[in-house]
């Protein structure tokens, strides 16, 4: 028999194709719309202003963390 190598690269290093990737920016879009949502003391508790909220609500789906695409 023959011992693979721990070195040997993972066969997909691209990262999450591309439904993963649509799953990813409609998710976070949802959670961008209900931040957007919060009264004001809500987001005064999670250190936001309402102009915080209102701006990362306001970019784009595919705009998401580069954490979140590996």
């Amino acid at each position: 028999m023959t011992a693979l190598s721990r070195s040997a690269a993972p066969l997909n290093r691209r990262g999450p194709g591309f439904l993963s990737r649509l799953f990813l920016g409609l998710g976070a879009a949802r959670q961008r719309r209900r931040l957007a949502e919060l009264d004001d003391a809500l987001l005064r508790d999670i250190g936001l202003t309402r102009q915080d909220a209102l701006s990362e609500a306001r970019r784009p789906v595919w705009d998401v963390p580069q954490s979140w695409l590996r």
